[in-house]
């Protein structure tokens, strides 16, 4: 199994729990905002829109939530304006990193990202020095009791998946991003429950991290990151053994 994969998973279940916190729905509630300003409040004309929302949905953010958002997307009601902006850098042992923020003040996330990567053994790079190292995918992580192996390809690849592949508990469905959406709905469609359904970025290469105290070394950089209030995705190019993962987070 894929450290990086099984990170993966450990993500979506830290997700669940920030989620009971307010955490996730003020970060959902920034994405669809900027989906909604740059392609407009109608969800089915907006795919980006729709993901945001769908993403939000998932994580049982009300209603009521979700309209607000998209309404300060596209001036209805006043609100603070975000704008998109990544950072790029290393981890200790050359670990690439990929940062997504949404941010009302560029020059202080800028800064507080930087003190970060510095904080904890790492540095923050130029524009371009490692996003070419990451692609963007759909990712569904499907648990093996919902389904069987031959069930679900027949149904993935025909509706536009690249790969499935075996993560020990769970099933990995792989997708262009744009196909992200037809796969859900055949998954939908067919009865397959998935565990989560999310467009992320995948390290076309992956640094292999063989013990407990590199590997803590990363995660340490990857956790203070994702505890920033304007950040929303972290991705980086690590690969650790299931064992030594398990060894790192304790």
């Amino acid at each position: 199994m894929s450290g990086h994969s099984k990170w993966h998973s450990i993500k979506h279940a830290k997700g669940a729990a920030d989620a009971a916190r307010g955490k996730v729905f003020a970060r959902l509630a920034r994405q669809i905002e900027v989906a909604a300003r740059q392609g407009g409040g109608d969800i089915e004309g907006n795919p980006t829109l729709r993901t945001m929302v769908q993403k939000a949905r998932d994580a049982s953010m009300p209603k009521d939530n979700i309209e607000r958002a998209i309404k300060r997307g596209i001036g209805e009601l006043e609100g603070v304006s975000y704008e998109e902006v990544n950072y790029e850098g290393y981890a200790p042992h050359g670990v690439a990193v990929l940062v997504e923020t949404l941010t009302d003040n560029r020059n202080r996330t800028g800064s507080e990202v930087k003190n970060i990567f510095t904080r904890n053994g790492g540095s923050l790079s130029e524009p371009g020095a490692v996003s070419w190292q990451f692609d963007r995918k759909g990712v569904v992580l499907i648990a093996k009791t919902a389904t069987n192996e031959d069930d679900l390809m027949l149904v993935v690849l025909e509706a536009g998946a690249e790969d499935v592949e075996d993560h020990g508990e769970t099933w990995q469905v792989v997708t262009p991003a744009t196909d992200l959406a037809a796969v859900r709905t055949a998954l939908e469609a067919a009865g397959i429950v998935f565990v989560s359904c999310d467009l992320t970025r995948l390290p076309q290469q992956s640094v292999p991290l063989e013990d407990a105290a590199t590997a803590k070394s990363v995660l340490r950089v990857i956790d203070a990151l994702e505890e920033h209030d304007d950040v929303q995705n972290v991705y980086a190019n690590f690969d650790i053994p299931e064992s030594v993962l398990e060894a790192a987070m304790w």
